[in-house]
């Protein structure tokens, strides 16, 4: 879906997109489960840019121990088949090498899914084969920002890579940090590379407010509390209003310049 809209979000949505992931994934590892599958292609996405969790079909509980794993015999390959196979790209290296699957290992391919989400559904190492990622993240390679990416993203994105699962931040910590980047979000303006001018798009049809070219994601012309409710995000619009963010153009203004 996101490919199809290439630039045409703003990074306020953006944002709300990866918190909906986040909380999803929260509630899951509260559960003890391990998705083991994260990835973009199983987000669902509906025309409020709300996102949810899917494809539970790799899931398994974990046993009631912080440091549980589940461990599997399964084959690596590039996607999950029916034969079990590990999708080397969003997988942690620990799961690759030991195939053991914890919450931290989720929370490495949430990294991905950041990173698969503000490139606009970029394949994550592109062209490289399976065993040039393996050898990469291996030797400490870990994904570059996208284009326009916030700075403060990125580093998120990093933490979730990092070699120690230990080391890693769990989904509570990350849904913090992202609740804190909508709360101030003038933290979000600096990026690393900038966007041609024009590609975030907004425009006024009848009674609609359009995000994107393509109608199903026009929604209604809402208050920005409405839009901020439907995306559960409701407690902030007393913040974003005092920082000068009290409509729709004004959020649409927090572009990257």
């Amino acid at each position: 879906m996101i490919q199809k809209h290439d630039g045409q979000f703003t990074v306020i949505q953006l944002v709300g997109m990866l918190r909906g992931i986040a909380s999803g994934m929260k509630y899951l590892s509260d559960m003890s489960y391990v998705h083991r599958d994260l990835a973009a292609r199983n987000i669902l996405v509906n025309s409020n840019l709300v996102c949810k969790v899917s494809d539970f079909g790799l899931s398994r509980v974990l046993e009631d121990d912080p440091e549980a794993a589940y461990t599997t015999r399964e084959a690596t390959g590039s996607y999950l088949s029916p034969g079990g196979k590990i999708p080397i790209r969003w997988t942690a290296p620990e799961a690759i090498s030991y195939r053991k699957f914890t919450t931290a290992s989720d929370v490495w391919g949430y990294g991905i899914v950041m990173w698969e989400v503000v490139s606009y559904g970029e394949r994550p190492y592109w062209d490289m084969n399976n065993q040039d990622v393996i050898k990469a993240i291996e030797e400490g390679y870990r994904l570059p920002a996208p284009m326009d990416c916030p700075v403060v993203l990125h580093q998120l994105m990093l933490d979730c890579w990092e070699r120690e699962r230990a080391d890693r931040p769990s989904f509570s910590q990350i849904l913090n940090m992202l609740d804190k980047l909508i709360r101030n979000p003038g933290t979000l303006r600096r990026t690393g590379g900038d966007r041609p001018p024009g590609m975030i798009l907004e425009s006024s049809v009848g009674s609609e407010v359009c995000v994107s070219v393509v109608p199903e994601v026009c929604v209604p012309q809402w208050s920005l509390y409405d839009w901020l409710q439907s995306i559960g995000l409701e407690r902030y619009g007393d913040v974003l209003a005092a920082a000068g963010y009290s409509s729709h153009d004004s959020l649409l203004a927090l572009t990257h310049k």
